[in-house]
Parts: C-alpha cells; sequence; structure tokens
C-alpha cells in the first residue's frame, strides 16, 4: 500500500528535502505542501493524506493550531518536526497533546549518525504511523446528570464547525482530566501488594500521551517508586517531567546520577544518557550514564533499564510495555519475567504504534494485553487499591 503524504513547513528548501526523501521510498507519495498552518488545514481537508509532516513555527497559523483543527476535522496521524530546545520540547509536546502521532528533530544531523540512517529513521517513521487506529478522533460517551435524563435521551449535537469540533474535543479532553482527578481522589483503601515493590515503564512512539494518561490517574500515595524509559532527546526529558509534575499527584521528576527509588515518585530516564539501577531491593539507587559504545540503538534503552531491575528487584516487578515502533524492550521483560516479574502490554487497538507491545505479546512475555484507558486503573488494581 502506497503511504500518501503532506509535506507542511514554511522553508521551501525544507519542504523539497522532506519530500526528496521521502519520496526515495516506494511505499511513499507525496500528494502535496502547504508553507503554512492555514493551508494545512485546508490541503488536509481536500486531499486526505495517509500522514501529515508538520512545523511548528509558521506564520498565518502555527502547528499546534494546525493540529487542533485537522484533528477536530480531519483526523490524521501527524509527525510534527521540532527544534531540540526547551522552548522547542514544549511546543512538541502541547502539539502530541493537541493529536500529533510522533515527532522528530528539525536538525536531520540530530537524528542519526548519518544520512542514510536519518533517511531511514523518517521513511520508517511515517509508515509507522500511517493509518494507525489511536490517531483517529475517539468517541467519548458523557452520562447527562440525572436532573437531564428522560426514558428517550437526546441525541448529542453534533459539532457543525472545525471551530465547534475543537471546542467539543477540549470539553472532553477537560472531562477526562476531572475524572482522572476524581479517580485518584477516590483510590480507596490500599492493602500493598507484597509481590511488587517496583513499577517500570517502557514507552516510544505514542509514549508522551499514554504516560501522561496513566500518571495523571494515580494517587499521590502510590505505594512504589515507578522508572519510566520514554525514547526522546536530551532536550525533551526536562521539560517533559516538569509538565509531568505540574499534573500529576505522584511526584515526577528527571532522573539524576544517585537517586535513591522512594515510593510515590516517578523517575524519567534522561534522553540520550543510560539508566541503570543497582543497589539493593530496599535502598537502590538510580545511575545514570553515558553510552558511547554505538553497541545500543536506543538511548535511553528500556532493555538495558529493565535488565538492571531484574538483578535488584528480582520477580518483584510489575513492567508494563507501551506503544513505541520496534523492539526495545522484550529482552529486558524476558530477564524480568525469568526472575518471576510481571509484564503487562497495551493493546494494539490503544497503541499509536503496536511496536513494542507486541514483542512482548508475540515473545509470550506479556500476561496480558490492556488498552491505555484501562491501564491505569488495573494498575492500582493490582498493586492493591481498593474501590477502583
Amino acid at each position: 500500500m502506497t503511504v500518501k503524504v503532506l509535506v507542511v513547513d514554511d522553508s521551501a528548501f525544507f519542504r523539497r528535502r522532506v519530500t526528496e526523501i521521502l519520496e526515495a521510498h516506494s511505499n511513499i507519495q507525496v500528494i502535496g505542501s502547504a508553507n503554512n498552518g492555514e493551508e494545512a488545514v485546508a490541503q488536509a481537508k481536500a486531499l486526505r493524506p495517509d500522514v501529515i509532516t508538520m512545523d511548528i513555527e509558521m506564520p498565518v497559523m502555527n502547528g499546534i493550531d494546525a493540529v487542533k483543527t485537522i484533528m477536530g476535522s480531519n483526523p490524521c496521524p501527524i509527525l510534527m518536526f521540532s527544534s531540540l530546545t526547551h522552548e522547542g520540547a514544549t511546543a512538541t509536546l502541547n502539539a502530541l497533546e493537541a493529536g500529533a502521532a510522533d515527532f522528530l528533530p528539525k536538525k536531520f544531523e540530530d537524528i542519526a549518525r548519518n544520512r542514510d540512517e536519518a533517511v531511514k529513521t523518517l521513511q520508517d517513521r511515517v509508515l509507522a504511523i500511517a493509518n494507525q487506529p489511536a490517531a483517529r478522533t475517539p468517541t467519548i460517551t458523557r452520562t447527562p446528570p440525572p436532573s437531564s435524563r428522560t426514558t428517550e435521551p437526546a441525541k448529542p449535537k453534533e459539532p457543525t464547525s472545525a471551530l465547534e469540533r475543537i471546542r467539543q474535543r477540549n470539553e472532553e479532553r477537560q472531562s477526562q482530566r476531572e475524572a482522572a482527578s476524581r479517580l485518584a481522589d477516590t483510590a480507596g483503601s490500599l492493602s500493598i501488594n507484597r509481590a511488587y515493590q517496583i513499577l517500570a515503564i517502557g514507552t516510544s512512539t505514542g509514549g508522551p500521551v499514554a504516560l501522561q494518561k496513566i500518571l495523571t490517574q494515580l494517587p499521590g500515595n502510590f505505594p512504589y517508586p515507578i522508572v519510566m524509559v520514554q525514547h526522546m532527546p536530551a532536550a525533551f526529558t526536562k521539560a517533559f517531567s516538569q509538565r509531568l509534575d505540574g499534573l500529576c499527584k505522584v511526584r515526577v521528576k528527571e532522573a539524576e546520577d544517585g537517586d535513591v527509588l522512594t515510593p510515590g515518585t516517578a523517575y524519567l530516564a534522561p534522553g540520550g544518557k543510560q539508566l541503570l539501577v543497582e543497589g539493593r531491593s530496599g535502598s537502590a539507587r538510580l545511575r545514570v550514564k553515558e553510552d558511547t559504545s554505538g553497541r545500543v540503538t536506543y538511548k535511553p534503552s528500556v532493555d538495558l533499564t529493565f535488565a538492571s531491575l531484574s538483578k535488584v528487584y528480582m520477580g518483584k516487578v510489575l513492567g508494563v510495555i507501551l506503544t513505541g515502533m520496534g523492539a526495545d524492550g522484550r529482552e529486558g521483560s524476558r530477564m524480568l519475567k525469568q526472575q518471576g516479574a510481571t509484564i503487562w502490554a497495551q493493546d494494539q487497538a490503544s497503541c499509536v504504534v503496536y511496536g513494542m507491545p507486541q514483542a512482548v505479546a508475540s515473545a509470550g512475555i506479556s500476561t496480558k494485553s490492556i488498552s491505555l484507558d484501562n491501564m491505569a486503573r488495573s494498575i492500582m488494581k493490582e498493586v492493591g487499591y481498593s474501590g477502583v
């Protein structure tokens, strides 16, 4: 199947460069281009592309607003191009929350070690996010308050414009946030499941939104430390951890070398480095190490972090593999399971890319496949909360 792509950027040079790279692949066809967000919205409606590549900073309408409008009217997987700065990271995270599927650095030399690798990375990302169910606007049914219920419930009013669709989508997101907050507030009593001492999560493409959805539903008295590995550039992990910390009841921080793992705190692996756990389970510490070996593709790597957890915590780990390309996490999860740990995978329907979860599920390593909507609740039940 040929994947049809719309390229959006205010730089004619960059549009040509992206187009040349994508069309070098036999299964990708660039069907149009736009030089600002307003044009992108019109082209998305007219051309119905399978994937859109989108710049963030553009005249007339920026990339974030364009994503919001497109996802509200003509949902489509969108790959953002971002600068590797704190401001670029914040803008990219806003775009992901607005509905974008994934992102790449705008400077191709930041993507990979050489041009051929960078070309393949861009092509692979576009192919991976094409036609993913999770990229479509979700249908959310909200129950009316008791006073408005009738024997014949009125059908919800259909939005008649892109602006109304965006407003409805924002209302639904706010409703989801409020529901998540209520779940965290009303978790019920806690009888700690002694089979576990730590929660470990690994993810890649689609991970920022998935992690935010899960962590915002966990209560502040979550009984274990949480270690998270998200494939992300070094410039992004600080901004992402700060964003999560402002939204969540658990504490969230970018992991630092020497951090002592404490319950109710989530540690995000720094981009561009490897995160390991050392010591004993009751007083384990994090080690953040440079990796210049070239032997490991991902920095941070889920496999390396999970492998270190298997040595310190043995089988007392609840490991979760979320949406992402590739198979990082499979071997680390295998090592954990051999020690008696429990491994779960996100289900295919709720993944942006069903690569990493499929790798552990197909290998018979994971014991459950759980939708993203049910993941936080399942975790809370497993660790010992009642009433969720």
